[in-house]
């Protein structure tokens, strides 16, 4: 090879490592921007956060959470639907580009995702029929509580089943265990209250009822681990949001409930 080929080669080499590097450094933030698309990872199995109307249409506190932020970034939103246990891999795979699907704060998950600050709050409960004496996690003995697979009553029950002597039946997703529940294959459930709520409606005759608080959990929006622009923009909009009170008005709305009052930041 010639000199002059040598140093062209060289240079084109370069380049190429050049665009490499600009490839690696283009973050999620930038992507979304440039793209005109947030694509916002959200499960419609778990009413009143996510669910689907008479005509199919995509509802619910996330889902309008998720319109809210896109519409005030100037984006189209697009729905990604979950499950449970694939809400944080939607992320790493990069199927999403935040998730908005009652998504509880927890070591456990900060390990692997980033989280924003809490937007709401979840309260886990044990829920099932009235008539059933339980009211803690030492009266759980010889009963079987179903749970949604990788959530945050999944991990928080399974490490006490041995100990206080009950059984934890699993199911894939939250739809899953709403029909289990519904059908009386599971007399009890561990899942947010409002879950047991709309369990409680389906089958229709007011006896299925929360029976005691496991946690109280933050719910924040999850972003992919290291993505710290997009972050800080998540966070900005999650206090502004907090602040003028629009949060507040969705979880009101589909919860019948305001948020804490330390949350807001109201008096």
């Amino acid at each position: 090879m010639s000199k002059k080929k040598l140093i062209a080669s060289l240079f084109c080499l370069a380049g190429l490592l050049g665009l490499g590097t600009q490839a690696a450094n283009a973050d999620v933030l930038d992507n979304v921007m440039k793209s005109k698309e947030i694509r916002i990872s959200t499960d419609l199995g778990i009413p009143p956060a996510g669910m689907m109307t008479p005509s199919m249409e995509p509802t619910g506190a996330d889902v309008e959470v998720g319109r809210l932020l896109a519409k005030d970034w100037g984006l189209n939103y697009k729905l990604v639907q979950t499950t449970g246990a694939t809400r944080i891999p939607n992320l790493q795979t990069e199927k999403a580009d935040i998730v908005v699907s009652t998504l509880s704060v927890t070591p456990q998950r900060a390990e692997v995702i980033d989280f924003s600050k809490p937007y709401a709050v979840l309260k886990s409960v044990v829920g099932g029929y009235d008539n059933l004496p339980v009211t803690s996690l030492e009266t759980l003995k010889g009963h079987t509580v179903a749970v949604t697979r990788g959530t945050t009553q999944d991990t928080a029950l399974t490490p006490e089943a041995t100990k206080y002597g009950f059984n934890v039946a699993r199911y894939d997703d939250d739809a899953t265990l709403v029909t289990a529940a519904v059908s009386g294959q599971a007399k009890m459930v561990a899942t947010s209250e409002s879950l047991v709520d709309a369990i409680d409606k389906k089958i229709g005759k007011d006896n299925f009822k929360p029976l005691f608080v496991i946690q109280y959990f933050d719910l924040a929006i999850g972003v992919k681990k290291g993505e710290k622009a997009l972050l800080e923009k998540v966070n900005t909009w999650v206090e502004t949001n907090l602040s003028n009170g629009k949060l507040n008005a969705i979880h009101t709305k589909f919860y019948g409930s305001e948020l804490p009052k330390e949350m807001t930041g109201s008096k």
